[in-house]
């Protein structure tokens, strides 16, 4: 079944939380594979490139969750691709190698996420990726490929090898067909890093430039160092990682009804276990019930996963969220425990 097939009689509608089937897995390089996922009944795959998936997956018994950026473009909307690393010690990444074959199925949340070219619209970006963190401006150049999109991209790709370029060939592809396209592979063992100097170099007009970055913390930090030591704008800097050092600064969401008191302690109730805890009008739900020894769900810690997400039944927080929540989910009183402070005494559905 195909989006060309079903145009004649009207498209599915769009895909949103539930059951995927794997259809097919590629190798990538030798520690990276593409998983292809597919809907159980006819969806399709309506997101911005750069979105993400939450996988929610029953390891030997035990509750897991993940986040996975779509490497897939929503121009091509059948099917979804997330791209996984192989990971030393990794609980989530190893067994999805190991387990998920075609005809496997996984249940995922999504898509979510704000880390997409479709919410920083401009006539030039500049991409800046190290390892797996390729993935989600891979579903952005993708999506900038297919629908020919007259925009300038300049794509920095850092790797240890060679052969550990995840998508050398498709870029290289892309580059060779765009003339708006230009790829930089900056390999470790080649004695290379991304500097100041490179950046100067590659995109000398790098003030004019959206800059959007992805890869391990460490690189993110440096990139953010390197870009306002240039004197960057970086209101014009976005980035993502499902490890962040510190929260993501997002717009503050109020739930309706919100309290403006300057109250700073407060208390919140959980009302399927009776528990009352104490939080202050700085701390996030989820780290008072942590201090006070009760583990809730939760995965990123950062308003991304979606892993924490309850229903708020009386009070009002600050929401600092960064696209782990809908919209129309935070109409109906949903909230993330992760970032959500207390603005008054809540009651939740835990």
């Amino acid at each position: 079944m195909t989006t060309a097939t079903l145009t004649a009689a009207g498209l599915p509608p769009a895909w949103a939380d539930g059951l995927l089937v794997c259809q097919q897995v590629h190798d990538v390089t030798a520690d990276v594979r593409t998983f292809v996922l597919a809907p159980t009944e006819p969806r399709l795959f309506r997101h911005d490139p750069g979105q993400f998936l939450t996988l929610c997956l029953d390891i030997d018994g035990e509750p897991v969750e993940r986040c996975y950026t779509l490497s897939s473009a929503p121009t091509r909307p059948d099917l979804a691709t997330i791209t996984v690393k192989r990971v030393p010690g990794g609980h989530v990444s190893n067994w999805l190698h190991d387990h998920l074959a075609p005809g496997g199925t996984v249940w995922a949340r999504g898509p979510l996420g704000r880390f997409t070219i479709n919410q920083h619209p401009a006539p030039k970006y500049l991409f800046l990726s190290a390892g797996s963190g390729v993935t989600p401006l891979m579903s952005m150049t993708r999506a900038l490929y297919d629908l020919a999109h007259p925009v300038d991209v300049a794509f920095v790709h850092s790797a240890r090898t060679f052969d550990d370029i995840i998508f050398r060939r498709e870029l290289d592809f892309i580059a060779a067909a765009s003339p708006n396209f230009r790829i930089r592979h900056v390999l470790d063992d080649h004695g290379e890093q991304l500097n100041a100097r490179m950046l100067r170099s590659f995109a000398p007009d790098l003030a004019e430039r959206e800059v959007f970055t992805c890869g391990p913390v460490g690189y993110m930090r440096a990139v953010r160092e390197m870009l306002a030591s240039e004197g960057f704008d970086m209101a014009h800097h976005h980035e993502e990682s499902f490890a962040f050092e510190t929260p993501v600064p997002a717009e503050p969401e109020s739930v309706p009804n919100a309290g403006t008191g300057l109250v700073t302690g407060f208390k919140v109730q959980l009302a399927r276990t009776g528990r009352t805890i104490e939080c202050d009008a700085d701390t996030p739900v989820l780290a008072a019930a942590a201090r006070e020894g009760i583990t809730l769900p939760a995965s990123c810690a950062q308003g991304i996963c979606g892993t924490c997400k309850t229903t708020l039944l009386s009070g009002s927080v600050d929401m600092r969220h960064a696209g782990g929540i809908r919209p129309r989910e935070i109409a109906n009183n949903k909230i993330l425990l992760c970032c959500s402070t207390p603005r008054e005494d809540l009651v939740i559905d835990v």
